[in-house]
C-alpha cells in the first residue's frame, strides 16, 4: 500500500491551484502585462503557463501512455503549447482556464492505480536519471506549479499587494493575539 497515491496527488494539486486561483484573483487585470524583468513573462503569461502546466505530463501519461521519452517529438509538442500560451486572454478567462484545467487534471489523476503510479518511465537518452516513475513526473507537475506561484508572489509584494497566505498567517496571529487578553 501506497501512503500517497491518486487520491492524495488530486488533493495535493487541487490544493496548490486553489492558492494559485486565489493569487490570480488578487492581481489587477491591469496588471497582468506587468514583467519583474525584461524578458521574463508577465503576470498573465505566467497564469496562463500554469493553467496549461500539465498539459505535458497529460500528454506522456494519459494520452500517449508513453514508457519511453526517446522519440517524443519535443520540439512539436513544445511549439503547440507556447501557440496556446501565446494566445491572448482577460483576467477572467485565465482564472476560468486554471479553474477548468485544474479541474481537469484533478479528476484524472484521483482515479490512477498505484500499480500505474509507480511504472517507469524511461528518460530520453542521456537523461539523468535514467528513469522516472509517472508519481515522480506527475508530482513534478505540483512542483512546477508551485515554483511559479513563488514568483507571483513576489510580484504580489513589487505590487504593493500582501499576498493571501499572508493575510490568512496575520489573521490568525491577531485572533490569538486577541484571545490572550
Amino acid at each position: 500500500m501506497n501512503y500517497y497515491g491518486g487520491k492524495e496527488l488530486a488533493d495535493g494539486a487541487r490544493t496548490v491551484r486553489k492558492n494559485t486561483i486565489q493569487v490570480a484573483e488578487d492581481i489587477p487585470e491591469d496588471k497582468y502585462s506587468y514583467r519583474a524583468a525584461p524578458d521574463t513573462r508577465s503576470v498573465g503569461e505566467i497564469l496562463t503557463h500554469i493553467a496549461l502546466g500539465t498539459n505535458f505530463q497529460e500528454e506522456v501519461h494519459a494520452k500517449q501512455k508513453l514508457t519511453s521519452m526517446a522519440g517524443l517529438d519535443f520540439p512539436a509538442l513544445f511549439q503547440r503549447m507556447a501557440a496556446e500560451e501565446k494566445k491572448p486572454r482577460t483576467k477572467a478567462e485565465i482564472v476560468e482556464l486554471l479553474r477548468s484545467n485544474g479541474d481537469h487534471w484533478t479528476a484524472w489523476l484521483e482515479g490512477l492505480s498505484d500499480s500505474f503510479l509507480g511504472e517507469s518511465v524511461a528518460m530520453a537518452p542521456g537523461g539523468s536519471p535514467a528513469s522516472r516513475t509517472r508519481f515522480d513526473m506527475l508530482l513534478g507537475a505540483k512542483e512546477h506549479e508551485m515554483h511559479h506561484r513563488a514568483q507571483l508572489m513576489l510580484i504580489e509584494r513589487i505590487l504593493g499587494i500582501v499576498p493571501h497566505l499572508t493575510r490568512q498567517r496575520q489573521a490568525r496571529a491577531a485572533e490569538a493575539a486577541a484571545a490572550k487578553k
